[in-house]
């Protein structure tokens, strides 16, 4: 019996036509206007992503801005409003000691200039004012430790007028006014290691030595409190 031919590759089978893909339809007016619309909507995405991340951008930088300025302002307000003893202003008659000690102790303290410029002292530093009564000079030096100036006059010799005059050259932070009985001149300037001895309100050496002194790295704490200690006797302001 013979066997059936096998039809060979590509051939047409008999009976029958070679199939060929069907061409794709054209899109309907309905169809091309809801891809118009997608492309569209796609773009307005597109769009709107670019201005949002400009508008971030916008955002971050002015924040930074903003930021800076705030740094700026504070650092500004720590570093103007804290006195640096930078002036370089030389004081004629001053008078300045080196090798002082610093020890807390108890009791009083027996100091070899009047008032004293250093030296051991009381745990409790004075705190920073004008006083119309002798303060204590043991809690006086530890305000001198800290970078204060003590500016203490002759109560004999400075009243009124005077005395007015004087307060208003004292600062309101790390300085101290104070009488001080049997001072060699009217008054006597004094910060840690330094003093400079002054015959008249009116001498610009009260300024350019509290300029220099007042918060001087020259003490051995500059910049450590000059309040929350105790107060002395007849505090004004």
């Amino acid at each position: 019996m013979a066997e059936p031919k096998t039809p060979r590759r590509g051939a047409t089978p008999a009976g029958g036509s070679t199939a060929t893909p069907a061409a794709a339809e054209p899109l309907t007016i309905k169809q091309q206007r809801a891809a118009r619309i997608a492309e569209k909507l796609a773009e307005a995405r597109r769009v709107h992503a670019r201005a949002g991340r400009r508008r971030r951008l916008i955002i971050v930088g002015a924040i930074a801005a903003a930021a800076a300025v705030i740094i700026s302002l504070v650092v500004f307000a720590l570093t103007s409003g804290a006195p640096k003893g930078s002036s370089t202003a030389s004081i004629e008659g001053l008078q300045t000691y080196s090798g002082l000690t610093s020890n807390h102790v108890k009791g009083s303290v027996s100091y070899p200039q009047a008032p004293p410029v250093g030296g051991d002292h009381s745990a409790v530093p004075l705190n920073c004012a004008v006083y119309s009564e002798p303060v204590p000079n043991e809690n006086a030096v530890h305000s001198l430790e800290h970078g204060s100036v003590w500016v203490t006059y002759d109560p004999a010799r400075i009243a009124g007028d005077q005395l007015a005059s004087l307060r208003k050259a004292i600062p309101k932070t790390y300085a101290i006014l104070s009488p001080y009985q049997g001072l060699p001149s009217p008054v006597v300037a004094s910060a840690w290691g330094a003093q400079v001895q002054i015959n008249s309100v009116d001498d610009p050496r009260i300024a350019d030595f509290i300029a220099k002194y007042r918060m001087a790295k020259t003490a051995p704490e500059p910049g450590a409190p000059c309040t929350g200690g105790i107060d002395g006797p007849g505090k004004v302001s």
